[in-house]
């Protein structure tokens, strides 16, 4: 077999990169070549391949929806509006970049809406409520509420204001970059850094309080 010998500027490149930078690189676009296979699958009118979607992205995002607005409900119900309009819509839909990042800014979008409805205010959700001694195994959201995990990292994105919640979450959830997180919200790049810095400074800041009690 005959030996492949890497341009010299490349094996520099591929220096600067760790194993599981690289790991991810590729684990990335192989995910982004499958949902395009999806995506034309649902566009044929394929119900397994719309299925796929829902069941492989549906916890992300109500993750996503759950930490941004801090209401199961609601969350729930963006979720939803989102498949929905995503299943309706997906004849005229072309995708440009990831699955992921697409349906993250969409339920942003229709939470920010659903909290606008509720006079631009989440309800904290009281931990009883939320997590009762017996759990429904089919209501997804609050199994993923009840994450000890989560709940913690709910409780302190709450003390963020909305705009860098969004950003950090968007950012580290939902692995947008800056740059597709500014054009989603309308906002200048350094706008969306800012917010991130400060929220993560915060949010730091809460954590350790948090678990040094």
């Amino acid at each position: 077999m005959a030996t492949i010998h890497l341009p010299h500027d490349f094996k520099e490149f591929l220096k600067l990169l760790n194993a599981h930078e690289v790991e991810y690189l590729l684990i990335d676009e192989v995910v982004l070549m499958m949902d395009r296979l999806l995506v034309a699958g649902c566009r044929q009118g394929s119900r397994e391949a719309l299925r796929r979607i829902y069941e492989k992205y549906r916890d992300d995002m109500l993750v996503l929806g759950i930490a941004l607005s801090q209401d199961v409900d609601l969350a729930e119900d963006a979720v939803h509006d989102v498949f929905v309009a995503f299943a309706r819509n997906i004849r005229g839909f072309r995708l440009i970049g990831g699955l992921k990042a697409y349906l993250a800014k969409c339920v942003v979008n229709r939470v920010r809406d659903l909290l606008r409805a509720q006079h631009s205010r989440a309800r904290i959700i009281k931990t009883e409520r939320a997590c009762p001694a017996s759990l429904d195994a089919n209501d997804p959201g609050r199994l993923i509420m009840c994450s000890e995990a989560l709940r913690l990292l709910s409780s302190a994105l709450a003390e963020l204001p909305h705009e860098q919640r969004e950003v950090i979450v968007l950012h580290l959830h939902g692995r947008m970059r800056f740059r597709i997180i500014a054009k989603s919200l309308g906002i200048s790049v350094n706008t969306v850094k800012g917010r991130y810095r400060y929220g993560i400074r915060k949010l730091r800041s809460v954590l350790n309080s948090e678990i040094g009690r």
